[in-house]
């Protein structure tokens, strides 16, 4: 019977023990919290509760079952997690079962009677070269496994992440297009009509022909962006067509909406920038870093000796009917032990290799911190930013309408030059152009800083 203090240690001996460092979190290299005058704080949120309209909402759904990006992402994990169950398995003993049966026939010439006919069956039930983890070479490798799966996970949430929010910027491009080509359409009959308008009034020797040419100057100019946002607005339904992996539906918008809260919810800031640790890629780099970690730890058992076991038990019996008979049993026992003794620098070499590529990976995983901390500092500061210039372009246009009504009462009126009305048109034109830029602008920063802050954040994943 084993005693007590020997049954408590081979189970420890035979699961090992880790020769990988103690892992330490690298400080953050940024400040505590971001700079934005703020009292609100950032809550955890899915994408649907940011991206609000209904057509886009449905553009995404239809984009994660589709994306072929996303699918990869999706098959990346299955494949690290198979093989993290692999590296697991490693840590226990295979055990294996075998039978064979064997016949013989002996010659006259060896037997010294009649030919012989030799029969031999045999089944044996075993292990064969199961390492004892002694220094925790096997441990290590597992929990390599383990992380590099962990950091997969993560870059295929990551992956999801940047599917979204590129749908939602490529619908957003797609609406304000359109809004800017069906301004242009506008635009395009309001100066054909004042084409029209000057060549009667230079028919009548009242217009002269520099008036004509140069409305006719503004025409030729407003056609070629007509054309170039009928062109862009393909190309968005091209790019769109690609992240959903699938044809577009038939109910899409026809423009931004007149409230941009009917279509993404703003983000509050004040975002302490420990939150940053939970986004997807942020996870990921620490992920890597624990793999790179745990390889150290094999790296270091390298250096001690291997000791495998191999073991056999079964039965062996000349006839198939006595195979199972008390006195047919047998077994074999067969340790072994490796023991490194010179390879002229392999293994001290693997192990600064190992050291090397922890300190890559802890630089990847600052510049990761240090990459997301800038990007929603951008968001918050853009953000407040493009709040200020929407209403200033809003009251720019407003403004040019009026220019635009005087001008062109003044110039019926004789007062001013047609060049004074041909020039308020061209700045009412651009005024307009540039509030739709810039509405876009303030919903794409929207989805920036959605995506900065890790979008809708999952729970960790656990071991």
């Amino acid at each position: 019977m084993i005693k007590r203090p020997l049954a408590f240690v081979i189970p420890l001996l035979l699961a090992g023990c880790s020769m990988a460092p103690d892992y330490q979190r690298p400080a953050a290299p940024i400040p505590t919290n971001y700079v934005v005058n703020t009292d609100a704080i950032a809550q955890d949120t899915g994408w649907k509760d940011v991206f609000t309209d209904s057509h886009l909402q449905a553009l995404i759904d239809i984009a994660l079952q589709n994306n072929r990006d996303q699918r990869v992402a999706v098959l990346n994990v299955e494949t690290y997690r198979a093989q993290y169950q692999i590296q697991r398995a490693a840590q226990l003993p295979t055990i294996n079962a075998s039978g064979y049966q064997s016949r013989q026939r002996i010659p006259t010439a060896y037997s010294g009677t009649d030919p012989k006919i030799s029969t031999t069956d045999s089944a044996t039930v075993g292990i064969s070269a199961y390492e004892l983890d002694l220094f925790g070479r096997v441990k290590s490798l597992k929990d390599q496994a383990l992380e590099t799966y962990l950091a997969q996970e993560e870059t295929q949430r990551s992956t999801q992440l940047t599917i979204i929010s590129n749908v939602a910027t490529a619908y957003l491009t797609l609406l304000a297009d359109q809004d800017l080509l069906r301004l242009t359409e506008d635009t395009t009959k309001s100066y054909e009509q004042s084409y029209q308008l000057t060549d009667q009034r230079y028919q009548a020797g009242i217009s002269s022909s520099l008036d004509l040419s140069q409305a006719r100057s503004n025409l030729e100019s407003v056609r070629a962006s007509l054309a170039q946002y009928r062109r862009q607005v393909a190309l968005d339904k091209n790019a769109l067509q690609l992240l959903l992996g699938t044809n577009l539906p038939d109910n899409l918008s026809a423009g931004l909406p007149a409230e941009d809260l009917t279509l993404l919810t703003p983000l509050t800031a004040g975002v302490p920038s420990t939150l940053l640790t939970r986004r997807p890629d942020i996870l990921a780099a620490e992920h890597a870093l624990k793999a790179a970690n745990a390889n150290i730890g094999a790296a270091r058992a390298a250096f001690f000796p291997t000791i495998s076991l191999t073991a056999a038990a079964g039965s062996m019996s000349s006839s198939l009917s006595s195979l199972f008979n008390s006195n047919s049993g047998t077994w074999s026992f067969q340790p072994s032990i490796s023991m490194p003794i010179f390879d002229w620098g392999s293994r001290s070499a693997a192990l600064d290799v190992a050291k090397v590529s922890e300190q890559i990976q802890v630089a990847t995983y600052e510049k990761a911190i240090q990459t997301a901390f800038k990007e929603v500092s951008d968001g918050l500061v853009s953000q407040d930013g493009y709040k200020e210039q929407l209403v200033a372009q809003q009251a720019l246009v407003e403004a040019t309408q009026t220019y635009y009504k005087l001008a062109e009462d003044r110039y019926e009126k004789g007062v001013d030059s047609y060049l004074t009305l041909l020039d308020a048109q061209r700045s009412l034109f651009t005024a307009e152009q540039s509030l739709v830029s810039t509405r876009l602008a303030v919903l794409s920063n929207r989805v920036a800083l959605f995506q900065a802050l890790g979008g809708g954040w999952a729970e960790p994943v656990k071991e």
